[in-house]
């Protein structure tokens, strides 16, 4: 506790760090005051009978930080940035020289990698922002729009989403933390007010034991959250001795930490954006008037409403997704170059292919208990469903994953700060 409060002083003393921490809380602030800025032509009424009888548009309306509950100016939220972000990871495994500019050209590479995404973001929140309208324009949700007002609620639902981008670019370049994971943090945590309000006000006593059992399956996933994210496998490395002039540098014994959780959170969102924004797409080919089309929309449609396939195809996404981004963001045999260009090597393991190899195989192992524990914790509300038909979307082992994950980024981040101040 004395720890706790000697940190929270030495936050408050450094100016710049507290100059970072307000201009963060500013940004959110000003996030949540555009999520209550609602389009105009709305139902209220049916907006909220919808969404309540939507798992859908629940999830999705996480992703958007709780703008698409009530149809605010940024509905989209950051979807359209993570699917571009999405697109531009898989094409780097289709293009070379995507790959090298991500992987090798260092920071001005990975700058050029974000440039393209934001472009391509464009055209994306446009497609889904038409979507969405022809989408909530059938629910009559939305009163019907034509020409030039269909046009402007086209352009201020893209704007928003630009605008949201930019925010979290903001926040990333001069808050603290990363800018997009706290906008979807800040999201979950406005939603989880009404949502514990709605459960205290329909309290039984009678299911006390529920309650018990979501409170410590809660607790359950927090931990496993904490111990998953901070594990790590340690592999042994030895810089060999080198005589430079008169003096002898090196023979000195470190590690190298390896992650069990190297990708974090972003396979999850990853793997849900994948699976909503084809379901969007779907339901709004579901209206175009051709019955063969109409067809293949429902069917789809009900396949992806099948819980059992639905989670199934969650899990492995998330599994697959795991993997993928572990492989994008971690390559083996460039730290083994890096290490025989230290001169440093790993006792027992020849330098060069041999050290690949080796820290490739160890990464697998690790990447594996990862993408299970990602997996089972992104299907546990299907789960909960299943077992008790209470739906947890809003409290559910997602927006649990997100919440830790990204409290935790953030006390490193504070304490990474902290350290650089007393040094």
């Amino acid at each position: 506790m004395q720890n706790f409060i000697h940190k929270i002083k030495l936050v408050l003393g450094d100016k710049n760090l507290r100059k970072r921490i307000i201009f963060t809380l500013v940004m959110l602030a000003l996030f949540r005051l555009m999520a209550s800025i609602p389009i105009p032509g709305i139902d209220t009424f049916k907006l909220e009978q919808f969404m309540s009888d939507n798992d859908f548009f629940g999830l999705l309306n996480i992703f958007s930080g709780g703008g698409l509950s009530n149809l605010s100016i940024i509905m989209l939220g950051v979807s359209p940035y993570i699917t571009a972000s999405i697109i531009m990871q898989l094409m780097t495994v289709m293009f070379p020289k995507l790959k090298a500019m991500y992987q090798e050209e260092g920071e001005l590479g990975r700058r050029k990698f974000s440039q393209y995404s934001r472009f391509l973001t464009v055209p994306l929140a446009l497609m889904q922002g038409y979507a969405f309208i022809i989408l909530l324009q059938n629910q009559n949700v939305l009163s019907k729009l034509a020409g030039f007002e269909l046009l402007t609620n086209l352009i201020v639902i893209a704007a928003g989403s630009m605008l949201l981008m930019w925010l979290g670019e903001l926040v990333s370049e001069f808050g603290i933390g990363n800018g997009v994971s706290l906008i979807i943090f800040a999201g979950i945590v406005a939603i989880l007010p009404s949502a514990t309000s709605q459960l205290l006000f329909a309290f039984d006593p009678s299911q006390l034991p529920m309650y018990i059992g979501f409170l410590a399956a809660a607790i359950a996933v927090i931990w496993g959250v904490v111990v998953i994210t901070e594990a790590e496998r340690p592999i042994p490395i030895t810089y060999a001795k080198q005589v430079r002039g008169n003096k002898m540098y090196g023979g000195v014994s470190t590690y190298l930490p390896l992650r069990v959780n190297q990708a974090g959170v972003i396979p999850i969102i990853f793997a849900l954006s994948i699976l909503l924004f084809p379901q969007m797409i779907i339901r709004f080919l579901a209206n175009v008037d051709n019955t063969i089309i109409q067809k293949i929309s429902e069917f789809l449609l009900a396949l992806l409403s099948n819980q059992i396939f639905y989670g199934i195809a969650y899990f492995l996404l998330v599994f697959v997704f795991t993997y993928f981004y572990t492989a994008i963001t971690f390559d083996p045999e460039n730290l083994s170059k890096n290490l025989q260009r230290g001169g440093a090597f790993i006792p027992g393991v020849r330098p060069g292919s041999s050290t690949s190899s080796y820290i490739a195989k160890i990464l697998s192992r690790l990447t594996m208990i990862g993408a299970i524990f990602l997996g089972l914790i992104a299907v546990l509300p299907l789960i909960v469903r299943a077992a008790t038909g209470i739906s947890a979307v809003a409290i559910g082992g997602t927006g649990l994953l997100i919440v830790v994950s990204v409290v935790l980024d953030l006390v490193k981040k504070v304490d990474a700060q902290i350290s650089a101040r007393e040094y």
